[in-house]
C-alpha cells in the first residue's frame, strides 16, 4: 500500500510548503483509518527536511519516483522512503532508505544484527538499521512478482541524520559488517555520500512507474527463495519425517492444494505430545508449499520455537531471507484479507482471523 507517492519535484515542493507531514498524516488516515501520534508526525517533519537536502541535487532526476511509508503487503512493516528510476543501462532500480532519529546506540556483543538505543520512550534492543533496510529489501524481492518479472533491483541503505559518527563507532562494529556491505548506513554530515549512493542507480526518472509496479505486484515466492530453502532442508536428518508424521504431512499438503484450487479456507489441527514431530511436519510443509509458489509462513506466539527452526534451516548462514518466513502472530493486525496462502501455527498459538486458506495448528 502506498501512503505517499509523487515525483522528486512533487516531494521538494511539499517540503518547501511545509505540507509533507500533513499529506502523509491525511493519507494514513484515509487509507489505513489510523490516527498519527504527535511524535511520529514530528519525526516526519524532521526526516523529510533532511531528505529534501539529499534530493536537492540537479543530477537526481526531477521525475524520479518517490514513495513514503510504503506498507509492505502481508506485513505490518512500512518502508520509510523509496526512490525509483533507471540506471546507466536503463536497468530498473529502486533505492530503499530507512530513516532513523537516533543520536546514539550501543553494540550488543553476541547478538547478531541487534543494537541498543533509546526509542519509543525507553532504551530497547532493536535491529541494526542496515539489517532492517536489508531485510525489507529482501522481503520485497522475495515475494513481489512485479519485482521478479520486471527485474527490478532494490538497493537498501539507512540514514541516521541525527547521528554523529566517530572512529571505532558501534554502528560499524565488526559484527554488523555483513549487513553494512549490502545496506550502507549514512549519518549526519554524509549528505554527499548518500547522494552519490542514489545517483549510482538512478540516472533517469520513471515518473513513479516502478513504484506503482511494486505496489500492484502479486505476492509470490521467488524461484531463488524456493531453491534456497529447499537446499537448506536437503540432507538435514532431523527434518526427515517418520510414520505418522508423513501421513499428517501428506494430508495437510493435499488440503492446502485443494484450497488453492477451490479458494475455500480449511483448518487442520495436529495434536501430539512433546517430541512427536509436529514442528518437523510444519517445517517440511513450509518448504514444500513455498516450492509450489504459495505464500506460506511459520508462526508462533513465542519467539523461541521459530528461532530454533529458523537457525537450524539456515545453519551457519548469517544473512538469509529465510528469516522472513518465520513470524510472530502480531504481524497480522494490519494484514488485508486473503493475502496469505497457508499459515503454519505452532505452540498453542491462536490467530484471531484466518486470512487465507489452510492453517496447521500444532498443539
Amino acid at each position: 500500500m502506498l501512503i505517499y507517492e509523487g515525483t522528486k519535484d512533487n516531494f521538494l515542493s511539499s517540503v518547501e510548503q511545509d505540507t509533507i507531514a500533513v499529506e502523509i498524516e491525511n493519507n494514513i488516515y484515509e487509507r489505513m483509518h489510523r490516527h498519527t501520534a504527535k511524535n511520529e508526525f514530528r519525526a516526519w517533519e524532521n526526516s523529510m527536511e533532511y531528505m529534501y537536502k539529499v534530493l536537492n541535487d540537479q543530477d537526481i532526476p526531477s521525475d524520479a519516483g518517490i514513495a513514503i511509508e510504503y506498507n509492505i503487503p502481508q506485513t505490518s512493516k512500512r518502508v520509510d522512503f523509496l526512490i525509483s528510476g533507471y540506471g546507466k543501462k536503463e536497468d530498473a532500480n529502486v533505492i530503499l532508505i530507512e530513516l532513523k532519529q537516533w543520536d546514539e546506540l550501543k553494540a550488543i556483543p553476541g547478538r547478531d544484527g541487534l543494537v541498543e538505543t533509546y526509542t519509543g520512550n525507553a532504551v530497547r534492543q532493536v535491529v541494526h538499521p542496515s539489517y532492517q533496510a536489508w531485510s525489507y529489501a529482501m522481503l520485497i524481492s522475495d515475494y513481489n512478482a512485479s519485482v521478479q518479472e520486471g527485474m527490478i533491483s532494490i538497493f537498501p541503505c539507512a540514514y541516521l541524520h541525527n547521528y554523529r559518527r566517530h572512529d571505532q563507532d558501534p554502528l560499524d562494529a565488526e559484527q554488523y559488517e555483513t549487513y553494512l556491505e549490502d545496506a550502507p548506513a549514512f549519518t549526519r554530515g554524509e549528505v554527499t555520500k548518500l547522494r552519490e549512493f542514489i545517483k549510482k542507480s538512478i540516472r533517469t526518472g520513471d515518473n513513479k512507474e516502478l513504484i506503482y509496479k511494486i505496489d500492484s505486484g502479486r505476492i509470490r515466492p521467488s524461484k531463488s527463495l524456493q531453491d534456497s530453502i529447499a537446499k537448506m532442508l536437503q540432507g538435514n536428518r532431523e527434518f526427515i519425517m517418520l510414520d505418522e508424521q508423513k501421513v499428517v504431512y501428506e494430508d495437510i499438503l493435499n488440503k492446502s492444494r485443494q484450497s488453492v484450487k477451490d479458494d475455500k479456507k480449511r483448518v487442520v489441527i495436529v495434536k501430539g505430545g512433546p517430541g512427536t514431530g509436529k514442528s518437523v511436519v510444519a517445517v517440511n510443509l513450509l518448504v514444500e508449499l513455498t516450492k509450489e509458489e504459495q505464500f506460506c509462513q511459520y508462526v508462533s506466539k513465542n519467539s523461541a520455537p521459530r528461532n530454533v527452526y529458523r537457525k537450524k534451516l539456515k545453519g551457519s548462514i548469517r544473512k538469509s531471507s529465510v528469516d522472513n518466513m518465520f513470524k510472530g502472530s502480531g504481524i497480522y493486525t494490519e494484514t488485508n484479507n486473503n493475502m496469505i496462502d497457508t499459515i503454519l501455527v505452532d505452540e498453542y498459538d491462536i490467530i484471531g482471523q484466518v486470512r487465507r486458506r489452510p492453517i496447521l495448528k500444532a498443539s
